[in-house]
């Protein structure tokens, strides 16, 4: 067993065991950003040494890669607590599944986070490019083929969705998607030993508001 001379015991010490627990850590986070009360855990040199042959994050936050969702600023984490992944429009692909199901595997987090955000551009352009019929050039057409289907549902659903309702719905089918490609994160949420949520983030607010969960969460939508 480790002494206080051990610098692994503060990470260890310092890991939710529950996605419940993970979960009010996560959104005490958020509410002191939005409190401008952020008090920075985790950023002083006996973190730092603690974490240097080992890690133990609370939450895998799979984000949307725009400058203004920093997902350790707007949840007030530290070194260490949250196993971070970024793409634009937080577009799945296998590198991404690969990361998330290594943050599960063999780091053991409980919590799984897809997070949006207002005015994000690539459902913006994905929106535009449903509306007009024309698609953007390079790499982004593949970015706005992989939204499409979230904007084509919104739609359905109601023809008069705004933008948020688009994000809204692009992040409930990127998280429910985690959940049906992977079966290694499915077992986890199936085996109470993770839950995945989906949010998105208000820019004007700061604040992140739940809009998909499942697992073992006592939360409701």
């Amino acid at each position: 067993m480790p002494d206080a001379e051990d610098g692994n015991i503060h990470a260890i010490s310092d890991h939710p065991l529950t996605p419940a627990q993970a979960w009010v850590r996560l959104m005490e986070g958020n509410q002191r950003f939005v409190a401008s009360a952020a008090s920075h855990p985790n950023q002083d040199a006996s973190r730092r040494t603690s974490l240097l042959t080992t890690q133990h994050p609370f939450a895998l936050i799979f984000g949307c890669s725009d400058s203004r969702l920093a997902a350790e600023i707007i949840f007030d984490l530290g070194l260490g607590d949250a196993f971070v992944i970024r793409t634009a429009g937080h577009v799945i692909d296998n590198t991404v599944l690969g990361s998330l199901e290594y943050g599960v595997e063999y780091l053991d987090v409980p919590l799984i986070v897809v997070l949006g955000h207002d005015s994000c551009g690539a459902v913006t352009a994905t929106r535009d490019a449903v509306a007009t019929g024309e698609m953007p050039g390079g790499f982004v057409r593949d970015l706005v083929e992989k939204v499409t289907p979230s904007v084509l549902t919104a739609l359905r659903r109601d023809q008069d969705s705004t933008l948020d309702d688009m994000i809204e719905e692009h992040v409930r089918e990127t998280a429910a998607r985690l959940v049906e490609n992977s079966p290694i994160i499915a077992n986890a949420v199936t085996r109470q030993r993770t839950a995945v949520v989906g949010l998105t983030y208000h820019l004007d607010e700061g604040r992140a508001e739940l809009v998909y969960s499942n697992g073992a969460l006592t939360v409701g939508l």
